[in-house]
């Protein structure tokens, strides 16, 4: 049985770190702490912090750094948490990793590593470029890689396939010069303290994740 894990993932979006995420979640019984989530929970709960975290919302604000690590915060004291955890889109910035630092200093503990998954960018435009969602049940298809039977046309409801806004060739090169731009001095401080981990995320969902455990030696057999 592999031991506990408490890493972050760092990578761009299509690099497929939700899916290792997942798999790492399941294989060490750890938490898979994604903001996004946690947002939505608190919100949804109305806890005091996810009420805070509204009022930004709604009035169509960002949510300030100082929330969003404490709600991280509050998220990794559960009891869920207890065998590990995989951080997914947090820190983003170097303040928000600082910050990290000392949470886990104040619950007696450390990061193993930080893995980063590389993905070249040509390959993640076609990716999500190909992707395709039917307007009728919000299934997933992909003109290459898991194409529907008949083009266009959803197999499980017969409904339209459309391309979201997100998925456009424009759009995807945008959001890669935005995230390079702000996880570029991520990348070189774990780097710098000997905690980062690169993972080509080119390949088979197996070979990437033979590559993942791998980078967490010990800890992965």
């Amino acid at each position: 049985m592999a031991g506990s894990v408490r890493v972050v993932l760092l990578g761009p979006p299509g690099a497929g770190k939700g899916t290792q995420a997942k798999w790492l979640q399941e294989r060490f019984e750890a938490c898979q702490v994604s903001t996004g989530d946690i947002l939505r929970k608190a919100v949804a709960e109305q806890t005091p912090l996810g009420k805070q975290a509204a009022a930004y919302i709604n009035r169509g604000a960002l949510v300030p750094d100082s929330l969003i690590v404490d709600l991280v915060a509050e998220q990794l004291k559960e009891k869920d948490c207890d065998k590990g955890f995989v951080l997914d889109g947090f820190p983003r910035t170097i303040s928000q990793a600082e910050s990290l630092e000392e949470i886990l200093k104040k619950m007696g503990l450390a990061l193993d590593c930080v893995l980063s998954v590389q993905v070249p960018h040509r390959v993640i435009v076609e990716r999500l470029a190909g992707r395709r969602t039917c307007k009728g049940c919000g299934a997933l298809y992909h003109l290459t890689l898991d194409p529907p039977s008949k083009e266009g046309v959803c197999d499980r409801c017969g409904g339209e396939l459309y391309q979201r806004d997100d998925d456009r060739e424009e759009t995807i090169t945008a959001r890669l010069k935005v995230y390079e731009a702000q996880t570029a001095p991520l990348v070189n401080y774990y780097r710098e303290r000997g905690m980062l981990r690169e993972i080509d995320g080119v390949g088979k969902v197996n070979e990437i994740r033979s590559r993942v455990l791998q980078a967490l030696g010990d800890r992965g057999t």
